[in-house]
């Protein structure tokens, strides 16, 4: 049986900093131009990893973590852009199925699905939804959320009141920064929620080797010209602080 060993990955080093700075008995392995920090986090055995950009980033560091470091489950943690109109930035979507929405390989198959799988969508198990969505919960519930935070911080980035929502995220190799490109994706992807650039690679992988996996995002812009925030700030000040305080209440459900 695996040992339970969870993998967090994040597609900027400040994604996951703030993770790596509380391991405990930390030491650092440098693979494929990558540095992953073992370690434990609330007693569980961790490994943690800035993945860079992109999807097949993302695929190379997964697989690292499988074959590598033998990691039973994944959790992949970000910022992503809204394309449902009803996010706002600091909300949070919890992936329950991943798409790729570069993925066409039409006339051999259908749009968006992957070749050999015969599936367009890859679904997070229910378990490891469910424990991200209590996980969340805890996060936004009460003052937990302003002790975690800041008050200073949330209004600064004009948070209010941050809700969860676990839905579709569609994943590829595209930063959307138009109102003509999200129109696009939503005629093709009506039930998208918000678009990323690794979580649907994470996906893959990580069905292909039986392995759970979790894909948070906070929402960080609106996909679309008014997407030009300080990303760095935000990520320092917001999204780092969620992902911290999401994974440790993961951990504690294990």
């Amino acid at each position: 049986m695996r040992q339970k060993t969870i993998g967090v990955m994040g597609a900027m080093p400040e994604e996951v900093n703030g993770i790596i700075q509380l391991l405990t008995d930390s030491e650092e392995v440098r693979l494929g131009m990558r540095t992953y920090y073992t370690g434990q986090l609330n007693g569980v055995p961790i490994v943690v990893v800035f993945s860079r950009w992109g999807k097949v980033a993302a695929a190379t560091t997964v697989s690292t973590l499988i074959l590598h470091f033998n990691v039973s489950e994944i959790i992949f943690t970000g910022v992503a852009g809204a394309i449902d109109s009803g996010l706002n930035a600091g909300d949070i979507v919890i992936g329950k199925r991943l798409i790729q929405h570069d993925l066409d390989g039409r006339p051999l198959m259908k749009q968006f699905e992957i070749p050999l799988l015969g599936v367009q969508y890859l679904e997070a198990p229910p378990e490891a939804l469910e424990r991200a969505v209590k996980a969340v919960h805890t996060l936004l519930d009460g003052n937990h959320l302003f002790s975690a935070v800041g008050e200073k911080e949330l209004r600064t980035f004009g948070i209010v009141k941050p809700k969860v929502v676990a839905g579709d995220i569609a994943s590829g190799d595209q930063f959307f920064a138009s109102s003509k490109a999200k129109e696009e994706l939503l005629q093709k992807l009506p039930g998208v929620l918000c678009v990323e650039m690794e979580g649907a690679a994470v996906a893959q992988v990580c069905y292909e080797y039986g392995i759970s996996f979790t894909v948070l995002r906070t929402v960080s812009d609106t996909a679309d010209e008014q997407s030009h925030i300080d990303f760095p700030a935000f990520i320092e000040k917001i999204s780092n602080k969620y992902s911290i305080e999401i994974v440790k209440n993961i951990l504690q459900c294990l």
